[in-house]
């Protein structure tokens, strides 16, 4: 068993204590594993240092980002079996200190070390950033989010295709992302029950099709805030392409700077989950004093699974590492109970999780559809960080690992008149 396949899968599978449920092809030309099965490509022995030194997630991660590791063949199918492969065992390198008392394993950890060659790790890919030391400042969250955000609204374009909408689409039977966009914004514009003149506050705004939605289709009054320059500059021009600078302005704010309350609603799409754990109460508060008594917030937010004690959660590797620096996802349950301790009354909770799987696919497609176009404007890099993370959410979201909600809660006046319909969900289209 000379060959670098072979030895890769022999030692893969006695620190796993189980049979691979992919196959591996090396860079000599080798391959080894099921018959079948997806094909792990470990383009070069740079890989494998990347994955010795760094064992677990973060070391496949930064093989793959780098472009020393690929997939043969469909990355779903792929995806999908090292994904079970490692959710049934847990995080792989929690494991690895009691996989290396066998004698034997250390023998063939030892072999892939001769194997890597130079005993030094490669430096981490540049598209990596660091958690910051100090989560959920203003500064800290401004940076996370130009890391995210400010890519390039070329890019987001390829990706998010016209809607410009990076969040959770609501899908009829058919159409297309476009339409599912558009029925998802219609959806939130109905459970906020806008009416023309109103005032809506966006949190989160994006590139603006929530603000431009609300103003021209319900002739509400819009203010969006983002952190985003480069998300701010395309919602500007959109909303005077439009003809709606009278009705909506789009500022570089953070939330807890905004002060021009009362708002008859908020919409809160997708940005909670950068608000994290310890300030999450905080933002709740911060909305609930912007509402006017009987106000309405519609909180799109996606929720993980419950783990146990609360102290046993960890952030995803990859994600912080690459995606969503500093972002943090809580269980739909802890949502509502802070919404409520900062005196929301709760009304309406729908589970839209299968909405994202097919809508993170459908991304997927835009993105696999024009790769060359991407790589040049976002880095090979952050298209393949792009491309990886929207794959394995979709399979996450699939297979019930995390899910996402729409939360409706109202600051209700006292008396209790809430002023929704006895029917909650007469809103769906």
């Amino acid at each position: 068993m000379s060959d670098a396949a072979s030895r890769l899968v022999s030692v893969a599978e006695q620190l796993t204590g189980a049979p691979l449920p992919v196959g591996i092809r090396a860079w000599d030309g080798s391959r080894a594993g099921p018959a079948g099965a997806p094909v792990i490509v470990v383009r070069n022995r740079r890989a494998l240092r990347r994955m010795l030194f760094k064992p677990g997630e973060l070391g496949l991660a930064r093989a793959w980002v780098a472009g020393d590791l690929d997939v043969e063949g469909d990355l779903y199918t792929a995806l999908g079996a090292v994904a079970g492969f490692i959710w049934e065992r847990g995080e792989g390198d929690r494991s690895l200190a009691q996989a290396l008392r066998d004698p034997d394993v250390r023998s063939g950890v030892r072999d892939l070390l001769r194997l890597a060659g130079p005993p030094l790790p490669p430096a981490p890919p540049p598209e990596e950033v660091r958690r910051s030391r100090h989560l959920h400042t203003r500064r800290s969250d401004r940076r996370a989010i130009s890391h995210h955000y400010d890519v390039g609204n070329d890019f987001y374009e390829i990706v998010l295709g016209p809607s410009m909408v990076y969040s959770c689409a609501y899908w009829q039977d058919g159409g297309t992302l476009e339409e599912a966009q558009r029925d998802k914004l219609e959806l939130v514009c109905a459970k906020l029950g806008l009416k023309p003149g109103q005032r809506l506050l966006d949190v989160g705004c994006g590139w603006g099709s929530m603000a431009v939605h609300a103003a021209r289709e319900h002739g509400a009054s819009v203010v969006g805030v983002t952190l985003s320059q480069e998300q701010a500059a395309y919602a500007r021009k959109r909303v005077a392409d439009e003809g709606l600078t009278d009705r909506v302005e789009i500022r570089v704010q953070d939330y807890r700077d905004v002060a021009d309350g009362p708002y008859d609603a908020i919409s809160s799409i997708g940005m909670a989950e950068h608000v994290g754990a310890e300030r999450y109460l905080e933002y709740a508060r911060d909305l609930y004093a912007l509402l006017e008594p009987g106000g309405r917030l519609l909180n799109h937010q996606i929720a993980r699974r419950p783990q146990g004690e609360e102290e046993d959660y960890h952030v995803d590797r990859f994600i912080d590492a690459y995606v969503f620096p500093d972002g943090e996802l809580a269980p739909v349950g802890t949502t509502v109970t802070q919404l409520e301790r900062a005196g929301f009354e709760v009304r309406d909770v729908e589970s839209i999780r299968e909405h994202y799987a097919r809508t993170l696919r459908a991304w997927v497609t835009n993105l696999e559809a024009g790769p060359d176009r991407a790589a040049g404007l976002a880095g090979p890099g952050r298209t393949r960080v792009w491309r990886l993370y929207m794959a394995a959410s979709a399979l996450a979201f699939e297979r019930n690992r995390i899910g996402v909600n729409q939360v409706l809660a109202v600051r209700t006046p006292e008396g209790g008149a809430s002023g929704l319909p006895l029917r909650t969900r007469t809103w769906n289209p």
